[in-house]
């Protein structure tokens, strides 16, 4: 089982997908709980690249095919709230 803590900011530190069959338990800011399945989880951060991609004008794959320097493709830390784990 993973255990996560989630920041006064409404985020979860979160750099890649978790095991799909994996057990993860989110402690929100308010201190209610929530167990979510990896599956889940990273349905939630996919959810997030892609709105974080499109918001920068990257691909697919995260790169800029305009004339400007690459940017960073990735996200650190994605938005959950109690709830989100049905």
């Amino acid at each position: 089982m993973i255990q996560l803590q989630q920041d006064s900011d409404g985020f979860i530190r979160m750099k890649r997908h978790f095991p799909a069959s994996a057990t993860v338990t989110i402690t929100f800011s308010d201190g209610s709980r929530e167990e979510f399945s990896g599956r889940r989880l990273n349905g939630i951060f996919d959810d997030a690249l892609a709105a974080y991609r499109a918001q920068n004008r990257l691909d697919a794959k995260g790169f800029s095919r305009g004339p400007q320097k690459k940017v960073q493709a990735g996200i650190e830390f994605v938005a959950v709230r109690p709830g989100m784990g049905q």
